[in-house]
């Protein structure tokens, strides 16, 4: 398929999804977050994970600050991204109060930077995601970051997407650049997608 027509088939599932975020109730919303950290912690807990990366959702993203709290709580050290103008990724554990916004929009944490080399020390990493496919394929937002970063990896920790339930599909458009992950969490399950997470022994869902 040509490239084009695969970019504007992506443009098109963002804006579905988007439009499909915006649209859920409140009282849904709520109910999902609260079921989304447990599902969180529970991946972390039966990984025994002392270190992860994962990032501040935005408004219409799954909700992962009562997650990031606990994990803080917790004593795991989180490291959260910052967006540079090059692409890459910098990354800090931040204070778990101060929020910015940065250059892209997007909420990230204040914090002193560690920089990108910082993620090779994490034991999990948590990305957004748009939506993801049974082969583990991921459909971000068209800004390339977590692609790149992942891409960059050269002994890269498990990767889980974070997701709404129905955002789990038989197939996403694929392009050269993307950066599969090895499972899904949302609401009501964790996924495990590769070979590797399909090893790690996750808790039943």
């Amino acid at each position: 398929m040509p490239a084009d027509e695969i970019a504007n088939q992506k443009r098109a599932l963002r804006a579905e999804l988007r439009e499909r975020r915006r649209n859920k109730p409140f009282v849904t919303v709520e109910r999902e977050t609260e079921q989304l950290t447990q599902r969180l912690e529970a991946l972390v807990t039966s990984m025994g994970a002392t270190s992860l990366s994962a990032y501040l959702s935005a408004t219409s993203e799954p909700n992962t600050r009562p997650f990031l709290n606990w994990a803080r709580d917790a004593g795991i050290r989180t490291l959260l991204p910052i967006s540079r103008l090059d692409g890459l990724l910098d990354w800090t554990t931040g204070d778990g109060e101060t929020e910015i916004v940065s250059h892209l929009g997007w909420p990230e944490a204040a914090g002193e930077l560690l920089g990108p080399m910082a993620i090779n020390d994490v034991d999990v990493i948590l990305v957004p995601a748009a939506s993801v496919d049974l082969s583990g394929m991921r459909l971000g937002w068209g800004k390339g970051y977590f692609d790149k970063m992942l891409g960059s990896m050269g002994k890269c920790p498990p990767v889980f997407a974070v997701l709404f339930d129905d955002e789990l599909v038989d197939e996403v458009p694929r392009e050269r650049h993307d950066e599969p992950v090895d499972g899904v969490v949302t609401p009501s399950r964790i996924v495990p997608l590769s070979k590797r997470a399909k090893g790690l022994g996750l808790p039943e869902s």
